[in-house]
């Protein structure tokens, strides 16, 4: 198959404000013999696409893709015979035509080339507007309640923004694993989904007294786990909600990256903190398989249910809007944003 020499794509040409962001015609990134082509159909929007157009997180050079999550069809397989031999490669079943989901940066244009391993495969059951909208969140929140913090049965967890699409997720698998679960969230209909999800108790961090609730609900001891996708605004008050011997797992940086502390902070409790990231537990190809597979074996069998806030158009005005949809603090964004690219194809 011959590959495009450009392709259409949400890209930045330098770091900055949301009206940088702009649907425009690019190179078609380098492509290796090792890499999937795939032509998209929807693209999640997750806020590390806002990080990395703010320039919080690298970028080597411009023009830039923007996109870490995307699901279409493959049209072409890798042409390194080491590939096509490998055993885990060939646990995938890949074909022309197969449907997949793509964790990769760069990916919300129409057509991508993606190395082997970032590239799942999904149930006949899981379509691609639920991949699109589940790879990035969902592999991140399965990987985290079993690596980050292990969700036991009897805990209690403490999931921020718990009505965000990670948040859902968070809810639904600690849930799964027999915890109580405590969100906060911003208004009475955003906790109403919440606890459609799973949450057994929703705080409004907008009326209410988050620490002081939390210590309430749990009797003065605290959350077994908090997991914390604010940042700034909610850091240092974990460490007063947190029980002895807790966990706080910072997992990102809504309202601004968290401030340098001191290791002697976790004295008090004997608390652990981490900052983890889903591509350190999704590292191997085996790894990546075993996550890939228990979470669209979530999907397909209902334990999760995917909450598909918005799909946006594949262009300027639609990239713009969804970020700024996204980004604003006690907005009304319930679930996912997704861009319709290709579409069901």
């Amino acid at each position: 198959m011959s590959l495009p020499e450009t392709v259409e794509a949400i890209a930045i040409d330098s770091t900055g404000d949301i009206e940088l962001l702009e649907k425009k015609t690019v190179p078609f990134p380098a492509h290796s013999p090792q890499n999937v082509v795939i032509k998209v159909a929807y693209g999640g929007i997750n806020f590390i696409d806002t990080y990395y157009r703010k320039g919080l997180y690298p970028i080597k050079s411009f023009p830039q893709i923007l996109g870490m999550e995307a699901s279409g069809t493959i049209t072409s397989l890798p042409t390194d015979p080491a590939v096509l031999e490998n055993e885990e490669f060939k646990k995938r079943g890949f074909k022309v035509g197969s449907k997949v989901a793509v964790n990769f940066l760069g990916v919300h244009a129409d057509t991508i080339s993606v190395p082997w391993p970032k590239v799942f495969a999904l149930p006949e059951s899981v379509s691609l507007l639920t991949a699109a909208a589940a790879t990035l969140q969902g592999l991140t929140a399965v990987s985290f309640v079993e690596e980050a913090y292990r969700v036991r049965a009897g805990d209690t967890v403490l999931i921020h923004t718990v009505a965000g699409g990670f948040g859902l997720l968070l809810a639904q698998l600690a849930k799964h694993a027999g915890a109580t679960v405590i969100g906060t969230t911003s208004t009475a209909a955003k906790a109403a989904v919440a606890r459609a999800h799973g949450a057994d108790h929703v705080i409004l961090y907008t009326q209410e007294d988050v620490v002081a609730r939390v210590l309430e609900l749990t009797g003065g001891e605290g959350v077994h786990v908090v997991y914390d996708g604010v940042g700034k605004d909610t850091f240092l008050d974990n460490f007063k909600l947190t029980r002895r011997k807790g966990t706080i797992v910072s997992v990102g940086n809504a309202s601004g990256a968290v401030e340098p502390i001191a290791p002697l902070k976790l004295v008090e409790k004997n608390l652990a903190l981490l900052r983890p990231t889903m591509a350190n537990y999704i590292y191997t190809p085996e790894e990546a398989r075993y996550y890939g597979e228990k979470l669209f074996g979530y999907v397909a069998s209902g334990v999760l249910k995917i909450n598909i806030f918005k799909q946006y158009p594949f262009t300027t005005e639609g990239a713009r809007e969804a970020h700024r949809d996204l980004t604003t603090k006690g907005g009304s964004t319930v679930g996912k944003l997704v861009y319709t690219i290709g579409g069901e194809l």
